[in-house]
């Protein structure tokens, strides 16, 4: 038993399963968001001189901040929604 497991307790462990759902490699929440306010610029506004780039920007943004690190906007989530425990 020194090269292997215990036979029966082994199984195959999909990686997606463990990674945040995305959507051009930013959360799905936030993608929606951008798209919703992107679309509302563009469409809504009349401006989609100023939209699309400003969406463009910003969905890129957050990519880069998921690229660094995908639980990002958890803990932002997190942070926003919990108050501090000790009075500053």
């Amino acid at each position: 038993m020194a090269g292997g497991g215990i036979e029966g307790f082994e199984i195959a462990f999909h990686s997606s399963l463990s990674e945040p759902i995305t959507i051009a490699g930013v959360p799905r929440m936030i993608a929606v968001l951008n798209g919703t306010m992107t679309a509302v610029l563009a469409l809504g506004l009349q401006t989609p001189l100023i939209g699309i780039p400003l969406g463009l920007a910003f969905h890129a943004g957050c990519y880069w901040l998921v690229k660094r690190d995908p639980y990002f906007f958890d803990a932002l989530k997190r942070h926003l929604r919990q108050r501090p425990y000790w009075d500053a």
